[in-house]
């Protein structure tokens, strides 16, 4: 996706930079072959390793960014624990998720922006203002969905399709009242019990002006443990192109009752990841884990370990301009 400023023309990288920095510099560098003069190719050459290492800059830079709205990984409420994680394919992601305060609630949102890289994370922060201001302006989660969708279909610029669980914790009745638009349906685990579907909400955001959305409630009792996720841990495929599927992920997460929210989360990643094998992911990767421990606590949020790929540091520019070796490098991407 190509994006200019104030009136500035298209570059020669801009048509391939939505897939990545390497993608970005062939089409310029195949058009070195047109000179003759050893010199010019040289100044050419560098110019084009220059403009890649800025680009790799500015993904990694926009890419920490976006990470950072996702926040925050780590909460301790009262008897509540949540955390988060997001475990993108490509530098920028199109899912999300967000915790934020509404007083007397805790807002519990995640989504998935259609398409990844560039297309769905120029979205990324827009989608999650609406959500915030949604949130409040309004105490039903379906308000929540319908606001944002509105904003949506009326938009002019052709928004992409987004899925939204969003949710409110009541710290005092201990109630999650939620509504699902089109992102896979969340789990709730009880004690000694199969796990419950929270299926209540209505479609994609973005798809119809007209669209009705509902909302539901369910009470979680000390022990309990809420799971949402986007389709990309359930679609997430192995070797033999077998999906990791819902079931895989009820049975892994049924394992860690009793679990932190922390242990419960890494150990579910663990174990789609797991899953994978050698197959890299096609989708984004995010969960969300809310557990309701025996015991209130206060704590201070933090940040986990980071659990996901960041593209590396930018060279500098000497590196820029050392001649490329041959074969590919582990760092390239296909």
């Amino acid at each position: 996706m190509s994006m200019y400023f104030f009136g500035q023309s298209p570059g020669p990288l801009d048509a391939a930079a939505a897939s990545g920095p390497a993608a970005a510099t062939a089409p310029a560098l195949a058009t070195l072959s047109t000179s003759e003069d050893p010199l010019a190719l040289r100044q050419e050459l560098d110019s084009l390793r220059l403009e890649h290492t800025a680009l790799r800059q500015a993904i990694y830079e926009a890419a920490q960014v976006q990470r950072r709205l996702c926040s925050p990984r780590e909460l301790v409420w009262g008897e509540f624990e949540v955390a988060g994680e997001i475990f993108p394919v490509r530098h920028l992601s199109g899912d999300f998720f967000q915790v934020f305060d509404l007083g007397s609630s805790l807002a519990l949102a995640v989504g998935d922006i259609a398409g990844k890289g560039f297309t769905a994370g120029l979205w990324h922060a827009h989608l999650i203002g609406l959500i915030q201001r949604a949130a409040l302006r309004h105490s039903d989660p379906a308000a929540v969905a319908a606001e944002v969708n509105a904003e949506l279909c009326g938009n002019p610029g052709e928004p992409p399709l987004t899925a939204l669980f969003f949710a409110r914790l009541d710290l005092q009745s201990e109630e999650l009242v939620f509504c699902n638009a089109g992102l896979p349906s969340p789990l709730l685990f009880r004690r000694d019990a199969a796990p419950d579907v929270l299926d209540a909400g209505g479609p994609m955001l973005g798809a119809l002006s007209t669209a009705q959305f509902s909302s539901a409630s369910v009470t979680l009792h000390p022990g309990d443990m809420f799971l949402a996720y986007s389709d990309g841990v359930t679609e997430c495929r192995n070797p033999g192109d077998e999906e990791f599927q819902s079931h895989r992920l009820s049975s892994a997460a049924s394992a860690l009752r009793g679990s932190t929210a922390r242990q419960a989360l890494f150990s579910t990643l663990g174990a789609v990841l797991d899953f994978a094998g050698s197959a890299s992911p096609s989708d984004d990767l995010t969960l969300l884990v809310v557990r309701r421990s025996h015991h209130p606590a206060q704590r201070v949020p933090h940040e986990f370990p980071v659990f996901s790929l960041p593209l590396p540091p930018a060279p500098s520019s000497s590196e820029a301009l050392k001649p490329p070796r041959r074969g590919r490098s582990s760092g390239q991407s296909g």
